[in-house]
């Protein structure tokens, strides 16, 4: 039985309603990147695929590809554990597999990659012409809960603006290396730069945009404080 009384919202060490805590920086990475066991998984479906086409040829590259993950995909079902990832790769592979089949070339399976990056990368410049930086609205959907008070705060504005540049510009650049190796028909090259080109920057680059807002913010709570 209860007292009738409203619960009171849990708090953490600092004294922070849990309802109202800040994710850690770990969490906030772990979320988005799934882990180190989802960024295993995403890597798996192209180095397989590399590797059968060097060995092989492109038609079993591209089964060995897709059926790798689907089975990543259904193996996390399985185990009722979040699936967006696999998902979202599965998405990417079978679309790639497809481009590659109807042309006969094996470089096409990174084309659709090729294509998403340049259009992210624009978009993320854009955004900051137009004065709508994208990874200031990402940040409001991914750790603000819909929140978009950013907005109202020049600092975080020009903070995010920034970090949207920092994020277009090397988004085109790996994108760029990718190009140049499609164009120059060094599919096994494009496959290894997939890789490495692929989750490494992208986890850089939330490294560095959790810390930046995340100081920036504390920063604005404290200077009232002490003023």
């Amino acid at each position: 039985m209860t007292s009738g009384q409203p619960p009171t919202a849990k708090t953490d060490a600092a004294g922070t309603p849990d309802e109202e805590r800040m994710p850690t920086f770990a969490e906030q990475m772990a979320e988005q990147l799934g882990g180190w066991r989802g960024l295993v998984e995403s890597g798996i479906p192209v180095l397989v695929f590399v590797l059968v086409n060097v060995i092989f040829e492109l038609r079993p590259a591209i089964i060995a590809a897709v059926g790798v993950a689907v089975a990543i995909a259904v193996f996390r079902l399985t185990q009722r554990k979040p699936v967006r990832h696999a998902v979202n790769g599965l998405f990417g592979v079978g679309i790639g597999a497809f481009i590659a089949l109807r042309s006969g070339e094996a470089r096409d399976f990174y084309l659709p990659g090729i294509l998403y990056g340049v259009a992210y990368g624009v978009a993320l410049l854009a955004s900051v012409a137009i004065r709508q930086p994208l990874v200031g609205w990402l940040w409001s959907v991914i750790v603000g809960g819909g929140k978009s008070d950013w907005r109202h705060n020049p600092v975080l504005v020009r903070t995010f603006n920034w970090l949207t540049i920092l994020w277009g510009v090397v988004w085109l650049t790996k994108v760029g290396v990718q190009a140049a190796l499609y164009l120059a028909d060094m599919e096994t090259a494009l496959g290894v730069a997939r890789l490495a080109l692929g989750y490494p920057p992208y986890a850089l680059l939330l490294a560095i945009t959790i810390w930046v807002v995340r100081r920036v913010t504390r920063t604005e709570v404290a200077t009232p404080a002490s003023a």
